[in-house]
């Protein structure tokens, strides 16, 4: 079973559990699957807003798929989580993706 169908399995019993959620997304990612990775991401995002590391890998998606202002529209809500729950490493983070973006 690969690492997609095992996280599929797990979140079967559960469903609401935002790691699972994330895992998964990267794992479409890597896949090259970037419909159901950025579903994934979007879908987790608003369930748990509050998952600060699932905004800079949507971003990044974004960013690849061309989409440039969503991008930054998702980096800067990404910000705005991150400071609120004193995630200074992750707002760094997004602010860097921000301002590589803009320039």
């Amino acid at each position: 079973m690969d690492r997609i169908q095992k996280l599929l399995a797990m979140l079967a019993d559960q469903p609401s559990d935002s790691f699972l959620q994330h895992a998964l997304a990267l794992e479409y990612v890597k896949a090259g699957d970037d419909e159901s990775a950025r579903n994934r991401f979007q879908a987790l995002l608003s369930a748990d807003p509050g998952y600060v590391g699932s905004y800079y890998h949507l971003g990044k998606l974004l960013e690849r798929q061309g989409e440039d202002e969503a991008a930054i529209s998702v980096y800067r809500k990404g910000m705005e989580v991150a400071q609120a729950a004193g995630e200074k490493h992750a707002y760094g983070e997004l602010r860097g993706a921000l301002e590589e973006l803009e320039f």
